[in-house]
């Protein structure tokens, strides 16, 4: 019995944790900080298909073509040069708005 009073205390720890990680991401979104510079950036990636080919003087594969395979999207997160991350497009427009307004 004792493991799953364990286990309970275990999760409970988790989620409080969770909800004020959440918490403490929800203020830094809607409270910047009006001294730091505030630019909405994210990473994208664009997939290619590349082929090779053997090189039998150095036995080595060489690259040989690259062809784009999808279109460039925007990022599903993203971040501000001020440090805040993992924001969806909706929070960081929040985060942006609020600054201006500091």
């Amino acid at each position: 019995m004792s493991s799953m009073t364990d286990e309970t205390q275990t999760n409970e720890a988790l989620e409080q944790w969770k909800a004020e990680m959440q918490a403490e991401h929800e203020a830094a979104i809607e409270n910047p900080d009006p001294d730091e510079d505030h630019r909405i950036e994210g990473v994208a990636q664009v997939s290619y298909r590349v082929s090779f080919t053997y090189d039998e003087e150095s036995d080595e594969l060489q690259r040989a073509e690259t062809e784009q395979v999808e279109e460039l999207a925007d990022p599903e997160l993203l971040s501000c040069s001020c440090g805040v991350r993992g924001m969806t497009r909706a929070e960081a427009r929040t985060h942006v708005v609020a600054a201006r307004n500091e």
